[in-house]
């Protein structure tokens, strides 16, 4: 019977250094994963702006040609230019609203 005892207790001491063990790796685990995941984020938002900057620019190019003349972004000028005539109607619209 104390046998018995003695090797349950020596199981279970085993299987607490096994839980030990285990719980230190993934810990180690989850802090490599965390600084991995943050590395990520940054480069991801890097690259979301780049993106943002790169769509920017082509939405330039693409005016700054239409206003040259080239015949293939006319289209794409007369589209600002309603735009731009639009919202002018809107703030000419709300100023009138406003009684000045």
């Amino acid at each position: 019977m104390l046998q018995d005892l003695e090797n349950n207790f020596s199981e279970l001491e085993k299987k607490i250094l096994l839980l030990q063990k285990n719980y230190k790796n993934l810990t180690e685990t989850l802090s490599e994963l965390t600084v991995e995941h943050e590395d990520l984020k940054k480069k991801y938002d890097e690259e979301r702006r780049k993106n943002q900057v790169l769509a920017e620019e082509q939405k330039n190019i693409k005016l700054y040609s239409a206003i040259s003349g080239n015949p293939e972004h006319n289209r794409l000028m007369k589209n600002h230019i309603n735009r731009l005539v639009k919202e002018i109607d809107f703030c000419i619209a709300q100023l009138q609203n406003s009684g000045l």
